[in-house]
């Protein structure tokens, strides 16, 4: 394909992601300078719709692009329109003001969902791809111990130990500095191991406790690693006359978190951001929409965000946001390490 035929397909692109009507060769050859005539447009329409990168869909002269021509206009001709400095400063300032991993997550889907006027889905950072920031013990009563366990990502997990005899302040003081020399920094997807011989390492009046402690770390992370998603903007689906079935399976399937995690688990965990158009996806009630996500995480990826809508989307806008907010949410969990 010759690059005025690709011009010809980002023209119909573009102006039919604006106007929501079909494409006819006048207004291409108008609104965009080609450099040729109408007829020469109506050729290379012709050539593209036999290709499979347009199509007629009712009996006007107009084109609209198929999930196809999506495709290679999202490969090789959308420009990605970068954030202005106002909307990055303002998008600084939101996220960095919120005050826990809870909040990062909260504040992350809904600006997602402004800025894209999508569907906007993040992930939770995964405990399975995160690590041991610190570890503390805190006594409740004399025989009953809070555990807490803080990530790498911020993720607090809290659970309760049972202690079998009673300890005083500078044995609990003791254990917990003792669990912290041996997990801080450490993948939690080691803890099992490295705590199976806890109690083995500590000094015999601190052994029973030390076995229930490391019971209670191995049950936190196995019986933790489900794992949770954030979804808003679901609204933004009905702005417009997009699919052409029912809107009902898709917002279905948008409240089952499993269906989302799904979504979210078949982006490509090296790629920094995943477009899947139309059939790409492999999800049955998401094969009339677009997909884009990001990989986020302090150094590596601990968990993606993305949105969903209609394939008729604003591709090089939306690219920019998800790839724009997925950086300022992994340097904000790099700072707070």
């Amino acid at each position: 394909m010759d690059d005025r035929k690709l011009e010809v397909l980002r023209a119909i692109v573009e102006d039919y992601v604006a106007t929501q009507e079909p494409v006819g060769s006048k207004a291409v050859s108008q609104r965009h300078a080609l450099g040729v005539s109408a007829a020469t447009v109506r050729n290379d329409m012709a050539y593209l719709e036999e290709a499979g990168y347009i199509q007629q869909p009712h009996t006007s002269a107009g084109r609209i692009p198929t999930a196809k021509g999506y495709r290679l206009f999202v490969d090789r001709l959308g420009k990605i329109k970068p954030l202005s400095a106002a909307e990055r400063r303002a998008v600084h300032r939101f996220l960095s003001e919120a005050i826990d991993l809870d909040d990062v997550v909260t504040r992350t889907v809904r600006l997602l969902a402004q800025l894209t006027h999508q569907v906007a889905v993040v992930q939770y950072p995964s405990l399975n791809r995160s690590s041991v920031r610190h570890l503390e013990l805190v006594s409740l009563t004399p025989t009953r111990l809070m555990v807490v366990m803080i990530t790498d990502t911020g993720r607090v997990e809290q659970r309760y130990v049972e202690m079998p005899a009673e300890l005083g302040e500078s044995e609990i003081l003791e254990l917990r500095r003792f669990a912290n020399e041996q997990l801080q920094g450490k993948a939690l997807a080691d803890v099992p191991r490295l705590t199976a011989d806890l109690a083995g390492q500590v000094r015999p009046e601190l052994r029973d406790t030390a076995a229930e402690l490391a019971r209670v770390l191995k049950e936190t992370v196995v019986a933790r690693t489900e794992e949770r998603v954030a979804v808003a903007g679901a609204a933004n689906l009905t702005r417009g006359n997009f699919f052409a079935g029912s809107m009902r399976p898709i917002l279905e399937a948008l409240e089952e978190e499993v269906v989302l995690m799904q979504l979210l688990g078949r982006a490509d965990s090296n790629a920094l951001l995943t477009v899947r158009i139309g059939d790409e996806n492999e999800i049955d009630d998401f094969r009339e929409t677009t997909v884009v996500t990001a990989g986020y995480g302090p150094g590596s990826v601990v968990g993606h965000m993305g949105v969903l809508g209609p394939t008729r989307m604003d591709y090089p806008g939306t690219i920019a946001a998800v790839r724009a907010v997925a950086r300022y949410v992994s340097e904000i969990l790099e700072q707070n390490r």
